[in-house]
């Protein structure tokens, strides 16, 4: 095996059976493809978003949405080219390598493994606070760690199961959002004016910059909440069919749902009863959108269950997206070799589950 010494990396050159023990399986159209995208983000529609009103404004965080929609869009039609013309797993590694060299991608990597690791903790450990209120007899632990064995279970199990099923959780969450979305409409449940409901310094209502211009800054980070994490589409480029046609498609639509989810989500929500004061300062805007507009028609446990469907869309998600950059990374020689061997099913297992135990460790240790 000879090596080449480039800046701080160094490249090997390997044979065709150390690929082979590392190959992924062609499973996916751009239907599957458009629901790994957006079942990531979805829960962003659930909850998230609504804390921008609090630092901004309707007027702010409206803004600041139009903002970050503005860098997503420009930010997909780029990527849908590059993993057109970079199919590989790693996805933005890929990218960043192949412009900047061994060391940009590496620490590119670094971060978006950082990233798709800690998100499913923070996700499921929110699943768990949701599910531990309706049966509290049940330790948190035990949801952390059943969600995790499931969905990385059915991770492992292969990737054309894993995305069929991602089809149907995602579905569900965007089924749940037109739902609340229609009821909103058709109850009556929306008035304009609670979208101006927060009072400004001087203690007014009505505002559409109750914090004036500087609330449009604050909102931004919670705007990004209707977007973030389609841009791990692009690693399942080993796993499509075909990849330049399947790819930007799905990218394009994804966006494109986002944005109209984005702006039901921002209006409809904020209109409920209570408007922007109140939910501004919820923990779960989508559960009580959904309490103003039926009132005692629906229990605190269907509540609850429904700020869950989104949370587990996510979760189950962005699973596959760490188990894709992890076992990129030690394909390339950055993690250990091992990590990247794939199972009988030509899944990441070993990656799946390391995965896995670190986020539970977070959970655990903190």
């Amino acid at each position: 095996m000879s090596e080449k010494k480039t800046g701080l990396a160094s490249y090997e050159n390997v044979d065709g059976d150390y690929l082979e023990k590392r190959s992924l399986k062609k499973s996916a159209g751009w239907v599957l493809l458009w629901a790994l995208g957006v079942g990531a983000v979805i829960s962003g529609d659930y909850g998230g978003w609504n804390i921008g009103l609090k630092s901004g404004g309707f007027g702010g965080l409206a803004i600041a949405t139009v903002l970050m929609a503005i860098m997503y869009v420009c930010m997909v039609f780029s990527i849908a080219e590059l993993s057109a013309a970079l199919p590989h797993a790693g996805g933005f590694y890929s990218f960043t390598r192949n412009a900047l060299g061994p060391t940009g991608g590496f620490i590119c990597g670094l971060t978006d493994t950082i990233e798709y690791v800690i998100t499913p903790a923070v996700i499921v450990f929110f699943i768990g606070g949701y599910l531990g209120s309706i049966l509290p007899d049940v330790p948190k632990e035990a949801w952390w760690s059943g969600f995790y064995v499931v969905f990385v279970g059915i991770n492992i199990l292969g990737v054309k199961l894993t995305l069929r099923a991602g089809l149907v959780v995602t579905l569900v969450a965007f089924l749940v959002l037109v739902v609340f979305y229609i009821s909103v409409l058709t109850t009556g449940s929306f008035e304009a004016e609670r979208l101006l409901n927060i009072p400004d310094a001087n203690g007014e209502k009505g505002y559409f910059l109750p914090f004036g211009w500087n609330g449009i800054f604050v909102a931004l980070p919670f705007a990004i909440w209707f977007y973030l994490a389609i841009e791990q589409l692009p690693l399942a480029a080993e796993e499509s069919h075909d990849v330049v046609r399947d790819m930007p498609k799905a990218l394009i639509w994804g966006i494109i749902t986002l944005l109209g989810l984005s702006i039901f989500t921002l209006v409809l929500n904020t209109g409920v009863e209570g408007g922007a004061a109140v939910i501004g300062a919820s923990e779960a805007p989508l559960a009580d959108g959904f309490k103003a507009v039926f009132k005692d028609g629906i229990t605190s446990t269907s509540f609850n269950l429904i700020a869950v469907t989104g949370l587990v869309a996510s979760f189950y998600m962005i699973i596959y997206a760490y188990g894709r950059v992890l076992f990129a990374l030690s394909r390339a020689g950055y993690f250990p070799r091992w990590l990247s061997k794939t199972s009988r099913f030509h899944t990441p297992h070993r990656a799946l589950i390391i995965g896995a135990l670190v986020g539970l460790g977070s959970l655990f240790l903190l």
